[in-house]
């Protein structure tokens, strides 16, 4: 588990690729490294990756063709600059809020604009994932705890403060760029709960009908 706040940005160093999948070598920059352990678990641009090999400023992990297939680690390049942070310990501050590390679709950058000394974000999410997306609530990109200013539809803004801008790759991320998305856990034990009795049966989607069998809707 994790908590959205960002440690370290490093970068890619090498793409192994590896029957058929892949091994990713990350240069960590300033992440302390001093108490990590083969077997931990970083968050690298909100994915959690297992450290298989580690070294004084690196660590390599294996990537499987499921996070592959879900994440933007599927267009990274060496080079590739990546929000890095460790597992939560007893010990860590929660400054964010729970963050699994288990992306959930990817969303895209449509708009960017100076707002003060902040920057106001526009991202486009999948359809299938608008109804996690709450005004005030949080979402997790590319491994950043944030919380949503407004939403319209599958669209929501994000305001990203002075210091976000300088310590994430949020200050380099540009109007087109797909980002790794992360809606936030409640939301989705809520959408389960939600099903009751019926939830061992095929899922269905969240209709009018279900909101009312669960007494959300009067009808």
């Amino acid at each position: 588990m994790f908590t959205g706040i960002i440690l370290s940005v490093g970068k890619i160093k090498a793409m192994s690729p590896k029957s058929g999948d892949c091994m990713l070598t990350i240069d960590v920059g300033k992440l302390p490294m001093e108490d990590v352990k083969l077997g931990d678990s970083i968050a690298v641009n909100g994915v959690c990756l297992t450290a298989v090999e580690l070294g004084d400023q690196y660590f390599v992990a294996d990537v499987s063709n499921e996070t592959l297939s879900r994440t933007t680690l599927a267009t990274a390049v060496v080079g590739t600059p990546v929000n890095l942070e460790l597992a939560l310990t007893p010990n860590t501050r929660m400054g964010g809020h729970i963050v699994s590390g288990h992306v959930d679709g990817l969303g895209e950058v449509i708009d960017k604009k100076p707002d003060a000394r902040s920057f106001r974000f526009r991202f486009k999410a999948p359809d299938e994932l608008a109804k996690y997306i709450a005004e005030k609530g949080s979402i997790c990109i590319d491994g950043i705890s944030l919380t949503v200013n407004e939403v319209d539809g599958s669209v929501f803004s994000v305001n990203i403060v002075p210091h976000t801008l300088k310590e994430t790759t949020l200050g380099k991320t540009e109007i087109g760029a797909k980002v790794n998305l992360e809606v936030d856990l409640l939301a989705r034990y809520m959408e389960r709960l939600m099903q009751g009795e019926t939830a061992a049966e095929p899922s269905d989607p969240v209709t009018q009908e279900l909101l009312q069998k669960a007494g959300f809707i009067q009808s």
